[in-house]
């Protein structure tokens, strides 16, 4: 039996694996941020336009900023699968296997959530911020690492909330939530979410409504795999209570 103590040592350890994964993401980020960088420049609505450095230090920084971004692509896997690692000895012989097939899937909703808010809601916004500039005359003289705060503002959260149903069924599997918890804090979540949407695209209703909708069906979503892993976890315990009683 573990003590408290060995929980938290095991917990630090799990923690300094996924900051060396993060480390590692880094470094391999930098040596991916000149193609990355090359390609995004190239699209729409970046292409054409000509970014500029206000400091010496803005190269280096937006190094870090791709090289970080990056990073999340190989640390999620890696602290999904240490945080399934850190449960796993409370867990069944089927939950683990349950649990552990959630890993590959940080990654792939990560991936679809970078995808949506750079071609969809990015375009969005820099359009909307753009025809404000050129309504009030504004000679636009973008700096580069302006315009990537500006971008990764926008896909990093977005990116993280296409977590929620894996985070969601996970929990589920765990008996921490449950279907009917989730749809007792459903006004709440869709207030949150409305907030993200209105937080990350331009102050106009169509721009806000084609960002909070997808979020809130993402949350609807999650409330009914956390409805079908509810219901495979109460059969269970059917099964097991008419087999040993009560």
């Amino acid at each position: 039996m573990m003590t408290l103590f060995d929980h938290i040592g095991e917990l630090r350890r799990r923690i300094i694996f996924t900051l060396v994964f993060l480390v590692v993401g880094m470094i391999i980020g930098l040596f991916l941020a000149d193609p990355v960088y090359n390609y995004m420049v190239t699209q729409d609505p970046v292409k054409g336009m000509k970014l500029n450095a206000f400091s010496l230090w803005d190269g280096i920084g937006l190094y870090m900023k791709f090289a970080l971004v990056i990073a999340l692509v190989f640390a999620l896997p890696a602290a999904a699968y240490q945080l399934w690692a850190f449960v796993k000895p409370a867990l069944g012989k089927k939950e683990q296997r349950a649990t552990l097939m959630f890993v590959p899937f940080v990654l792939v909703m990560f991936l679809v959530g970078l995808s949506f808010s750079y071609y969809v809601v990015f375009p969005m916004a820099f359009n909307f911020t753009t025809d404000v500039a050129k309504h009030l005359n504004l000679v636009e003289t973008y700096g580069v690492i302006q315009y990537f705060s500006f971008l990764f503002n926008i896909l990093i959260p977005i990116s993280l909330l296409f977590e929620l149903p894996i985070v969601i069924m996970f929990l589920t599997k765990l008996r921490i939530l449950n279907p009917k918890r989730l749809k007792k804090m459903r006004k709440l979540a869709y207030f949150i979410l409305i907030i993200v949407g209105v937080v990350v695209t331009p102050p106009d209703f169509i721009s806000d409504a084609l960002v909070a909708a997808p979020l809130i069906l993402l949350y609807e979503i999650s409330v009914m795999l956390s409805s079908v892993v509810y219901k495979k976890q109460l059969q269970a315990d059917q099964a097991w209570e008419e087999e040993y009683g009560t």
